[in-house]
Parts: structure tokens; sequence; C-alpha cells
């Protein structure tokens, strides 16, 4: 199933209820006094980031989301019941837009953070209300203030530790899989990851999550290939992994990294900032000795990082090791 991560709804907060006229109406009470009761509050509509939700796909279908109005006020001094507030469920990593101004309303990163984003309508007033000193027998009652009708754009950015980026092909699928549970497409040709994948490790007592998103190329950054749909998820990610097939000319692998570093730099340059690790990954594609010579061919480059290999596992554990050091501390930074 496809993530759908951009979507634009519609909430409706529920119509306040009328206000009543209405007298009492009892027998040996002949000019009874004013009884006519408020209307309720129409409902408020609220947002509320949840674990349990990955993806936007049910607002693809269901764009429309209106709270319960108040109910109107009646005789015998009876208020309206309040409307029931509605509470829409969003993945956690949801950023909520004014579609019209384009205004960020609240970016929800937190498991049960919920903001309200629509105010249900007062109820109007009965026409006990209006009873006073000079005014014993008020006719006058008022209709209840509707709700509150909002465009809005709801982004999800994935929320993982850990981000895989580099060019197409580079392995990212298969590294994922190697040391996950999550089993992404994988094939010999680019562009195989249409979709961000993400997979839980767990490694020597600590757990992290892993983004697989979709490979870069130059232009990205402009909307070129896969473009934003995958940098605007990168942002998310506490350290970057940036994988290289080892199997190149050590000048194309240089040139291939920066080029991946201008393409972040160009969307946001925050993210430059963001720790990164190089891994090297193919490596079952060259002998030891060949191996051996790149390492030494990087390192003058001032290129150092990970090798590994997806298929043998070679180098994995000592990646993982890097990554588990760094887990606790990401724990302390989300309480």
């Amino acid at each position: 199933m496809a993530l759908i991560d951009e979507v634009n709804i519609r909430v409706i907060s529920g119509a306040g209820g009328n206000g009543c006229v209405s007298f009492r109406r009892e027998a040996g009470i002949p000019y009874g006094g004013p009884n006519g009761g408020n209307g309720g509050r129409g409902g408020n509509v609220f947002i509320q980031a949840t674990r349990d939700k990955t993806s936007l796909l049910d607002f693809k279908y269901q764009p429309k989301y209106e709270a319960e109005r108040g109910e109107h006020g009646m005789g015998s001094d009876c208020n309206g019941r309040a409307g029931e507030d509605l509470t829409i469920l969003v993945p956690v990593g949801t950023l909520i837009y004014d579609l019209n101004t384009g205004d960020l309303i609240e970016d929800l990163t937190l498991h049960g953070q919920k903001i309200k984003v629509a105010d249900g309508g007062r109820g109007g007033r009965g026409n006990l209300s209006f009873k006073s000193s000079t005014n014993r027998a008020p006719r006058t009652a008022t209709k209840g203030i509707p709700g509150e009708n909002k465009d809005l754009k709801l982004e999800l950015r994935l929320l993982a530790d850990v981000g895989l980026i580099g060019f197409p092909n580079a392995g990212k699928s298969s590294f994922l899989s190697s040391v996950s549970r999550a089993r992404p497409k994988i094939a010999d040709y680019p562009f195989t990851t249409l979709e961000p994948h993400l997979g839980v490790v767990s490694h020597k007592g600590q757990g992290f999550v892993i983004a697989d998103l979709p490979g870069l190329i130059e232009g990205a950054s402009e909307g070129m290939g896969l473009g934003i749909k995958f940098l605007k998820h990168v942002a998310r990610n506490r350290v970057l992994l940036h994988l290289i097939e080892v199997d190149q000319e050590p000048a194309a692998i240089e040139k291939n990294i920066k080029s991946i570093r201008k393409e972040l730099g160009n969307f946001d340059s925050a993210l430059l900032k963001r720790e990164e690790l190089l891994v090297f990954t193919k490596t079952d594609l060259l002998s030891e000795s060949a191996l051996k010579r790149k390492k030494q061919a990087l390192e003058k480059r001032k290129l150092k990082g990970f090798f590994v290999s997806s298929k043998t596992g070679a180098g994995m554990e000592k990646l993982l090791d890097a990554l588990a050091e760094r887990a606790p501390k990401w724990r302390e930074d989300k309480t």
C-alpha cells in the first residue's frame, strides 16, 4: 500500500442550538412566566496524533469531517444538550496547515498530542434569559452560532531515528531488509523505492527506527525525480546514513557524496548540520585486496566511514554498534 503523506480536508464544527421561546402553562397559573431554555454548544473539532496510524490514506477517501450540532433549547427551563466533540486521528509526525493562508497551525510530534482546530458554535439564548424587572414576559430568543468551516492541509513527515540517503540503487532497501523485519521492494534498477519504508531495529538492548527513503538525483531540491517528496522526510531524522556503492572509482564516489550534500543544503541548510555517517555498500563485489586499496584511496580523500555488505552481513555489526551507542541520547531528546 502506497504511503499517502499529503491530503486536504475540510472540518466543520457543530452549530449551536437555537434558544427557545416558551411560557409556563400550568393549571392555576394563568400568566406563567418565560421558561424557554438556551441552545446547546456545537461540538468542537480536534486533531490528535497516534502511533496506531502510519499513513493519511483514510483522508483521501473521506475528506470532510463534521462535529455534531448542539440541541435546541426547550420549554420547562430545559437547555439543549451540547453537541459531541469530534476527534480526528492522524499519524505522529503530521503537520497541520491552514489551506487558505498556508500558515502552520501545529506540528504533532508526540503520541496523544491534541489540538482544537475548529470551535463549536455558541448556543442561542432562550427567552428565560431575557427576563428582567422591566420585561417580565420576553418573547425573544436567539439562534445558535454556526460552526466554523475550515480547509486544512495535512502533511506527514516520517519520524525516524535514522534516515538512509544516497543515489538510487545505492543499496538502501537491501540494507534495511538485512537489519530489520521491513521488507521493501528490492531490484537492480533506480527508483525501486517509490515510497518511504520504516524498519525497527533491535541491537544490544537498544531499539531504533530506520527509514528507507527514495533515492536522490541531482536537482531533487528543485523537484527533479522524487524531489521534495523525499527531502521533507529527511528533516525528521536524527542521524543520516549516507550509502554509497563502493565499487566505483574514488573520484566518482567523492563527486556523488558532494552532489547529495548539495541537494540537502539546497532544500534546507540545517540538514548539513545533521550528523552524517558514510556507509560504503556492496563490499562483497570486491576482493579483499581490492577493498583494502579502495579504503586507502578514500582515506586519502578524507572519506572515512563504514564498509558493509547487506548480502554477506560483513561490517554490519560495527555499524549497528555505533547506532546503538547513540540511541540512548535519542530517547532523552524525545522526553
